[in-house]
């Protein structure tokens, strides 16, 4: 017996076998078994039973939640683990969205005529728990042991446009190559892609920048297939940004994105970066230098994207909407965006232009980032760093910069967010000042005094006392 699969899915069959039915695990956790790879949620498509019959067995198991009744689709719960049981269907395209479906539901269906609405022949792999027996009618163990994605039927892909941006996260997790048939149904669909909500895109997006080792194969085939002409043009220009050559050997402001979050994945692994983390910090190396494609200029013969930290908050923003990431996502990553060269730049004039760079510059940092923290900040900037050609001095394979700032925020407690004021409304009432828009004021003149000036405790205190005498 397979050892991934858990004793639960065992027991389950067995009850269906029992009941007249056939349990076959289907969709990823077969391919991830397959692969060696321990298989995160498991799929079971129930042949032989009636979908009333299937809904009272499972509940002697656990509890039971029907996700999709019209679909077939039971989610059982037992304990903490989950399990989605379904029943051969098939689905009729009848109108938009992906409700837009008319679904029939077949106890009956062999899996032979089942596997038809599955998206790649990958997915479309069967296996009997209780046997280990793989059903492959549509040859995606071949196709797997190939490396190639391949849709299962052209006809049908088009269905829903989502299996799309399946097509580049799986490509990108797996590093797969596309067949030129697939290619054609694919492109077929793009204009559809529209119809996505972003919560969908989201998702997909997700995947491929968290789960993929290369992010760049699915976002090469993204661009391809003419995605992003479709969904993000603030993708697809970059393109058409030049660079220049003398620090940007590698070329367009495109090919540097798609060495930056490749780098940006090595490190999140090597970091040990959780999930949600890491989604925050690959979309910032994703769009780090949209900015480019609105400002980059021939100046004096040499091309300059002078401002393109700034003029990058728009296009992100923009991009961020469509994929429906979170409002504090989004402001994390447009501070990164917005000052991710700061880190090299200040580490470079202190060590190198001997022009030291004063806690008032690191303290307000902190604060242009937030609610970003330095060490999203810096693994932003250190996967752009490396994410380019050979350099025009040769190559530096190490980064001080991270470890040079982030000694340098934890010092001024800036870690984590900005720093606390430089003195307290508290501290202000306990002096009889009285809350309003003074105290406002004089707050924001002591943060002045404290990183514009290099003023102490004790001098700020000073000068609110002589503040005091002229109120």
């Amino acid at each position: 017996m397979t050892k991934n699969i858990p004793p639960i899915i065992t027991t389950l069959s067995e009850s269906i076998r029992d009941a007249g039915g056939r349990a076959l695990l289907v969709g990823g956790c077969v391919r991830d078994i397959l692969l060696n790879v321990e298989p995160k949620d498991f799929d079971i498509e129930v042949y032989g039973l009636a979908p009333e019959k299937l809904t009272e067995l499972a509940k002697t198991f656990g509890e039971v939640i029907e996700v999709g009744r019209a679909f077939g689709i039971l989610k059982l719960r037992v304990g903490d683990f989950e399990i989605d049981l379904g029943i051969p269907r098939s689905d009729s395209k009848v109108a938009d969205g992906h409700k837009g479906f008319d679904v029939h539901v077949d106890p009956s269906m062999s899996p032979n005529d089942a596997v038809h609405r599955r998206d790649f022949t990958i997915n479309a792999i069967m296996m009997d728990p209780l046997t280990d027996e793989v059903i492959d009618p549509a040859g995606g163990v071949a196709d797997l042991e190939k490396k190639i994605l391949r849709v299962v039927d052209s006809e049908l892909f088009g269905d829903d446009p989502l299996r799309v941006l399946r097509a580049l996260q799986f490509a990108a997790r797996f590093e797969l190559v596309v067949d030129s048939e697939s290619m054609n149904a694919m492109k077929a669909t793009v204009s559809r892609l529209k119809e996505l909500s972003p919560e969908r895109l989201r998702d997909e997006w997700r995947k491929l920048l968290v789960l993929a080792g290369k992010p760049s194969i699915g976002l090469q085939l993204g661009f391809d297939l003419g995605v992003f002409d479709v969904l993000h043009p603030e993708l697809s220009i970059l393109k058409a940004t030049s660079q220049n050559p003398e620090w940007h050997s590698e070329g367009d402001v495109w090919i540097h994105t798609l060495m930056v979050v490749d780098e940006a994945a090595a490190i999140m692994r090597r970091e040990g970066i959780d999930e949600e983390s890491s989604f925050t910090i690959m979309l910032g190396a994703l769009v780090h230098d949209l900015g480019k494609a609105l400002c980059t200029r021939v100046i004096d013969g040499k091309i300059r994207s002078i401002g393109h930290e700034e003029a990058g908050e728009a296009p992100a923003r923009l991009f961020l909407k469509t994929v429906g990431v979170s409002s504090t996502v989004v402001e994390k990553i447009v501070g990164i965006v917005k000052d991710h060269l700061k880190p090299t730049n200040y580490y470079l004039q202190e060590t190198e232009k001997n022009q030291p760079i004063t806690d008032g510059a690191i303290r307000k940092l902190a604060a242009r980032i937030a609610p970003a923290t330095m060490n999203e900040l810096l693994l932003v900037a250190e996967a752009d760093y490396f994410g380019r050609g050979q350099w025009r001095h040769g190559e530096r394979r190490e980064y001080p910069e991270r470890q040079w700032l982030l000694d340098r925020a934890s010092k001024l407690d800036v870690l984590t967010g900005p720093a606390p004021h430089a003195i307290t409304g508290a501290e202000l009432v306990a002096l009889g000042i009285e809350p309003g828009p003074k105290m406002g004021e004089i707050i924001r003149e002591a943060d002045r005094l404290r990183d514009d000036e290099g003023k102490t405790k004790e001098e700020i205190q000073e000068w609110i006392a002589n503040e005091i005498r002229w109120m």
